[in-house]
């Protein structure tokens, strides 16, 4: 990316040979290799494994010492900041809010509910952090969802399909769009500006949209677009673990397992008993409960609430809950879902002390739609997991904030308070008018709306700085010279001449396809920025070799890189609706494979009739 061929000597002062693989050259492709089956395996987060890369590139002599941090002043690492800062301001400003409200007026019919919500994803997505508008529309499709008496899991993961597609249409839609764009920058002497995306990845996220309205939600299996079915599959939503104690004076002593279902109308399972330091898994339902016995109990929010009320009966995952309390009318229970780079991912419930720090009850968590049968207290948090919150209105409101949890069932208080309605995106529109029209880099344009907001007060430091997803950033601080180094070290010439070799005789189109495609597939296994990072130089190469428009391969590997829909890992957006839609890791690629397609047959004729 990041420096062009005439900086070649920057690093290396000896010419590349294709036909005779250096010392250099070999060891970056042993690095890269490296990289990029840790990234599969998930040992690490993403960020770690960037930085390791680095390291090894600069131990090897690849990247000289002087240049191993060069990455963090690029222009990309800038934008990404700025955009993540004005999404947050954005979503504080309320201004989205004034025209979520016409959603409501969609939900007769499930196409149109679908379509209205998909479409105001993708458009949020355009100028905004794709999580950022996922994080708007999620509790507004699970509240209209409800209303309309519809299962959540059938409009989940199209929204979050439509976050995704949404950023292909603008600079700064996605990372990957402005790795792409200053990528050009370094190599042709000119960025992409904001909307050189726009005609293709418009017409493309138009398409895709399209088929998640009208077939892609018939994909998903069919006990989840049952809402009434009752059937008790393993897709059912929000299915919670909680954990309860039965105390000494509880009047479900000695009464039996079947009994206790019962008073939750067999809506709940009793997945074990553990009595006397032993465990008793799938108890039947005449075993007798007695005094001290811990119930790890699953069930939705709603069966589960009669146990809440249940006066001296129980205490709540290791916390004994005040019955009066539990009657204030103050006290809310609500579910959260886990947000990527929350402060608990990672972290086991006994030590992130939730109810020691917020006076906020965990009352219970699902995990991909169905509970573990851990403890709970043992349990790590994942991004996705949805959590059963009860406490005090202003207590759910800090641990919400504090642990970067989003509520999606919040019973009537806001999380977020609002301000510049109009200011704030007033302020945006003259950044990208500004970007737009070529006055100021894109990243001086936000960088000043970023201090705009921060200087009238429309968003403060402390929020400006958690708003930023620092493992992105530094994902791209660390890999920008190692992508540099794929290019200086003469090796996206020696993968350019592979590739060449087969592809010289077939279509562009073809060559085109198959960019995106493969693009596609890296971006579902490691990360969209990285794969953005690695194989801009390579398209870049290849159309010199093969004699085509470079833009149109950059385009390419623009679109594959943001498409990442197989697994619930490509993306933050896949991941944080798994536990609301409660869907597997299988349930993706049902949906996700044909829209690769039809993003493939739709993107490559664009590319080919704009760019070349």
């Amino acid at each position: 990316m990041f420096s062009s061929a005439n900086n070649y000597n920057k690093y290396h002062k000896h010419s590349p040979n294709i036909n005779t693989m250096s010392i250099d050259q070999l060891s970056i492709f042993i690095i890269l290799a490296a990289t990029m089956l840790l990234f599969v395996l998930n040992i690490w987060r993403y960020d770690v494994v960037a930085g390791l890369a680095l390291m090894a590139c600069v131990y090897t002599g690849i990247v000289p010492m002087q240049h191993a941090f060069e990455g963090f002043a690029h222009p990309a690492v800038i934008t990404v900041a700025s955009v993540l800062v004005i999404s947050k301001a954005l979503q504080s400003s309320g201004v989205v809010e004034i025209f979520l409200r016409y959603l409501a007026y969609t939900r007769g019919n499930f196409t149109t509910q679908l379509a209205a919500n998909a479409g105001v994803t993708g458009l949020l997505s355009a100028f905004m952090n794709n999580i950022g508008a996922l994080a708007l529309m999620l509790p507004v499709t699970l509240r209209d969802a409800r209303m309309a008496r519809r299962n959540p899991s059938r409009l989940l993961m199209p929204i979050s399909f439509a976050s995704l597609l949404g950023g292909l249409t603008t600079l700064i839609g996605t990372p990957p769009n402005i790795v792409v764009a200053t990528f050009r920058e370094n190599n042709s002497g000119e960025a992409f500006s904001m909307f050189d995306f726009t005609s293709v990845g418009l017409v493309t996220a138009i398409a895709g949209i399209a088929f998640l309205v009208l077939f892609g939600w018939r994909l998903l299996p069919s006990n989840q677009r049952d809402a009434n079915s009752g059937t008790k599959g393993h897709h059912q939503f929000a299915r919670y673990i909680t954990e309860l104690k039965l105390l000494d004076e509880s009047d479900l002593i000695d009464k039996t397992v079947g009994h206790f279902e019962q008073l939750c109308e067999n809506e709940i399972s009793v997945l074990a008993i553990l009595r006397n330091g032993r465990r008793r898994l799938a108890p039947s339902i005449h075993e007798t409960l007695l005094a001290e016995d811990i119930l790890i109990v699953e069930g939705d929010s709603e069966a589960l609430q009669p146990l809440f009320e249940n006066p001296g009966s129980i205490e709540a995952s290791a916390d004994k809950v005040d019955t009066a309390w539990l009657r204030s009318p103050d006290v809310r229970v609500i579910e959260a879902v886990v947000m990527p780079n929350s402060v608990v991912e990672g972290v086991a419930m006994r030590d992130a002390m939730i109810h020691q720090r917020f006076s906020v009850n965990l009352l219970g968590l699902a995990r991909e739609g169905r509970a573990s049968k851990t403890r709970l207290k043992f349990v790590r948090f994942k991004t996705g997991d949805v959590l059963l919150l009860q406490g005090d209105v202003e207590a759910l409101k800090l641990a919400c904030k504090n642990l970067g949890c989003l509520a999606i069932k919040n019973r009537g208080f806001e999380i977020t308070p609002r301000r510049g309605s109009f200011t704030t995106p007033a302020i945006f529109a003259m950044g990208i008018a500004a970007s737009a029209l070529g006055w100021v880099p894109v990243q001086i344009a936000f960088t000043s709306v970023v201090g705009a907001l921060v200087l009238l007060k429309l968003v403060s430091l402390q929020e400006a700085y958690n708003s930023i997803e620092w493992p992105i950033v530094v994902l791209l601080g660390f890999l920008i010279p190692v992508g540099e180094a794929l290019q200086t070290t003469g090796s996206a010439n020696i993968i350019t001449g592979i590739l060449a070799e087969n592809a010289d005789a077939l279509p562009v189109w073809v060559v085109l396809a198959s960019l995106i495609a493969i693009s596609m597939l890296l971006s579902d296994l490691v990360h969209n920025t990285p794969t953005a990072v690695l194989m801009a130089p390579i398209a870049f190469s290849l159309a010199n070799t093969l004699g085509q428009p470079t833009d149109a391969f950059l385009m390419a590997i623009a679109i594959g890189a943001a498409s990442p829909y197989l697994t619930p890992i490509g993306h933050q957006s896949n991941t944080l609706v798994m536990g609301p839609g409660g869907y597997n890791f299988g349930d993706y690629w049902k949906v996700g494979l044909p829209l690769d397609i039809v993003i493939i047959s739709v993107a490559t004729p664009m590319i080919m009739w704009v760019w070349m």
